[in-house]
C-alpha cells in the first residue's frame, strides 16, 4: 500500500489530518499525477463533523479513512476545534473545491483526464458538458451512474474497474456519498489503474448545476449544512 508520509500531520478526534492548504493539495494531486504510478490508486477522504463521527462509531470506516494517501479536512468547525486544541490545520479543504481547484489549475498543453463514478443517471454527462465548456484543460474521459446496491455484486465492479481502467484518467472523481464511496475506493485501490482517485460526495451534482454550493459567507461561518437541508431536505 502506499503510503504518504510527505505532510506533517495533526489527531483530531482520532484522525489524522494531513495539515496542508488547499494550494499544497492540488500540487500534490498534479505531482502524483506525474509520477505515472497506475498500480494502485491513491485515494483522498476529506472528513466533515459528519464523517468525524462515524469515525469514531464504525471499526470499517475507520479502516477506510486510514487506508487513504491524503486526509483533508472538509469542515470548518474542524479547523475551528483544531485551533482551539492546540493542533491547527491550515484552512478547509473541501472536497468539492479540491475539484474545482484542480481544474483551475489544468493547462491546455497537458489536460487533465477525469472520469466521473457516481450520481443519478445522466447527472454525470451534463457534468462532463458543463466541466469541458468551462475548462478546457481538462478531458473527461468516462462516466458512470452505477444502478442502486452494484457494490454487492462483483461482476458488476470489475466491469466497473475494466471501464474506468481502459479510459486511462489521471484522477477519478468519486461521488457516491459517504461512506459508500470510501469503502468502494478501499476495497478496489489495488485494482484501480488510476494515479488519484477523490472521494468527493456530491460534487458531481453541483458541476452537473442539479445541486448548488451554499454562498461563501455562509461557507466561512461552518453552517452549509443549512444551506443543504434547506435546498434539499429530502437528502
Amino acid at each position: 500500500m502506499f503510503n504518504h508520509t510527505e505532510f506533517k500531520k495533526e489527531r483530531l478526534f482520532g484522525i489524522d489530518f494531513d495539515v496542508l492548504t488547499m494550494r499544497q493539495a492540488v500540487d500534490w494531486v498534479y505531482r502524483t499525477v506525474a509520477l505515472g504510478w497506475r498500480s494502485e490508486t491513491r485515494y483522498v477522504v476529506t472528513p466533515n463533523v459528519n464523517l468525524t463521527m462515524r469515525h469514531q462509531k464504525s471499526d470499517d470506516f475507520r479502516r477506510y479513512v486510514h487506508g487513504a494517501a491524503l486526509t483533508v479536512v472538509d469542515g470548518a468547525p474542524l479547523v475551528t476545534a483544531s485551533r482551539w486544541l492546540g493542533m491547527p490545520l491550515p484552512e478547509r479543504v473541501a472536497g468539492s473545491d479540491l475539484v474545482l481547484s484542480l481544474f483551475d489549475a489544468a493547462i491546455e498543453e497537458c489536460p487533465l483526464r477525469v472520469f466521473f463514478l457516481g450520481a443519478a443517471p445522466g447527472v454525470a454527462d451534463r457534468a462532463a458538458t458543463s466541466v469541458v465548456a468551462k475548462w478546457p484543460a481538462v478531458q473527461v474521459v468516462g462516466t458512470c451512474s452505477p444502478p442502486l446496491g452494484f457494490e454487492h455484486y462483483a461482476d458488476q465492479n470489475r466491469e466497473l474497474v475494466q471501464q474506468i481502467n481502459a479510459a486511462e484518467p489521471h484522477v477519478l472523481i468519486i461521488g457516491l456519498g459517504a461512506p459508500k464511496q470510501e469503502a468502494w475506493a478501499f476495497q478496489h485501490r489495488q485494482q484501480l489503474q488510476v494515479p488519484v482517485s477523490l472521494c468527493v460526495g456530491g460534487t458531481i451534482d453541483f458541476l452537473a448545476g442539479e445541486q448548488t454550493r451554499a454562498p461563501q459567507w455562509l461557507q466561512r461561518m461552518g453552517a452549509e449544512w443549512l444551506w443543504r437541508i434547506a435546498t434539499n431536505p429530502r437528502r
